[in-house]
């Protein structure tokens, strides 16, 4: 097995997916596992000002990097106009930000046109495992593969809250799917996007990852892959792009995540929080979409729970990443580490690509909510792991929240 990954364009055309973490090496999965996406910030519920916000928008448009992500650059010897111009691109260990507060994303306005969207794609990284000699002997027998279908464009009226998260990486541009939620802070008015840890962070071996964006309902009309080949930027994102200006993950995943392997998965989830690139119609991205889903963290246990259906955009093959697909299915228990919680597994053939797309379940209140991401699966799809969300879960998001309650 291997767990899902982003993708990159780096590695372009293979069967590949990423997720798990470094920590799991002990850990005995029956094949490979790969990774999905990227981390963020710590998670404690008690956890605060672990990222920073990037960029604000004037009332004519113009992008204004406020000053204390100026002087946080200028810490780590980081000059803005040099980083907007492409020194993001060094990679350099001792010039990769790892730690929470060290979290900086300026938005490089016009970065991401149609054809890097496009071209971003799932990397080839996978670790042979042993056996589930980690599992808690709670694991339930594999579930049935159940085949993805494709949702109906327009995917604004079928899955509102679902689109992208795009970042870049040491290995080049990469993909992960993602989900607009509510704040409790702004109700109506949420700009929280919920994905997977590894979407935004590399975990134990790495840090930030760069250039993180979200654009909700990518592609809406459907359109195939070659046809996005010639797509404007309005036909690719036609809500627009939001960047990352604060995002947040739990300490687990800092401390334990990776490319490879499972350590890490029962904590992989983040929190972004966005600002619209182009400064937009001063509405937020939930007004902006229209839509956003609650999240809930007393979802139960299997087997109460009924049946999740899991939301994204797969970019390994046979799938391309244009198009956005659906599982239903009713979750088993599946367990990595004694040391961790189970997590929710569903039959899926969804792949690379579909990494941090939202899982949803009638909620503890009877109405549809978030309840887990995608986060990791095997090397021959057939299904998927997603997080229980936990005290911990929770503190990710209410640390987010409460950092933009006054603004």
């Amino acid at each position: 097995m291997r767990s899902i990954r982003p993708s990159s364009t780096a590695r372009r055309g293979r069967n590949a997916r990423r997720r798990t973490s470094p920590v799991l090496s002990a850990l005995a999965l029956a094949s490979v596992l790969t990774l999905t996406a990227t981390a963020c910030d710590s998670g404690d519920a008690d956890a605060s000002g672990q990222a920073s916000a990037s960029a604000s928008a004037t009332d004519d448009g113009k992008i204004t990097i406020p000053d204390d992500i100026k002087d946080r650059l200028k810490e780590h010897g980081i000059d803005l106009d040099k980083w907007k111009n492409g020194a993001w691109k060094n990679w350099d260990r001792d010039d990769w930000l790892r730690e929470a507060q060290d979290y900086v994303n300026p938005i490089i306005k016009g970065l991401w046109d149609p054809d890097r969207m496009r071209e971003a794609e799932d990397p080839d990284r996978g670790v042979d495992d042993s056996d589930l000699s980690g599992d808690q002997g709670v694991t339930d027998p594999t579930p049935a593969a159940v085949e993805a279908k494709a949702v109906s464009p327009a995917y604004h009226a079928n899955a509102p809250q679902a689109g992208k998260v795009f970042f870049d990486s040491p290995e080049g541009t990469m993909v992960c799917s993602a989900t607009v939620v509510q704040d409790p802070a702004h109700p109506g008015k949420s700009n929280l996007v919920w994905t997977a840890g590894h979407c935004v962070h590399a975990g134990k071996k790495g840090g930030w990852y760069r250039n993180i964006a979200f654009v909700p309902s990518y592609n809406d009309s459907g359109k195939s892959a070659a046809r996005m080949e010639s797509a404007t930027k309005e036909e690719a994102a036609p809500y627009g792009v939001w960047w990352g200006d604060w995002a947040q993950t739990s300490d687990q995943w800092i401390a334990q995540g990776g490319q490879n392997g499972g350590d890490g998965a029962s904590y992989d989830y983040a929190v972004i929080h966005v600002t619209p690139e182009e400064g937009g119609s001063g509405k937020s991205l939930e007004e902006t979409v229209g839509s956003a889903l609650p999240v809930d963290f007393k979802a139960p246990a299997v087997p109460k729970v009924g049946r999740i259906t899991a939301t994204g955009y797969p970019a390994a093959a046979p799938y391309d990443g244009q198009k956005l697909y659906q599982c239903k299915d009713k979750p088993g228990r599946f367990s990595l580490s004694t040391a961790d919680p189970t997590m929710y597994r569903i039959g899926c053939t969804m792949t690379g690509g579909a990494s941090g797309g939202g899982w949803v379940a009638t909620g503890s209140d009877g109405k549809p909510a978030l309840v887990s991401n995608t986060s990791i699966g095997p090397v021959r799809a057939g299904w998927l792991a997603g997080p229980r969300l936990n005290d911990v879960a929770k503190g990710v998001y209410d640390s987010v929240s409460k950092k933009f309650a006054n603004r």
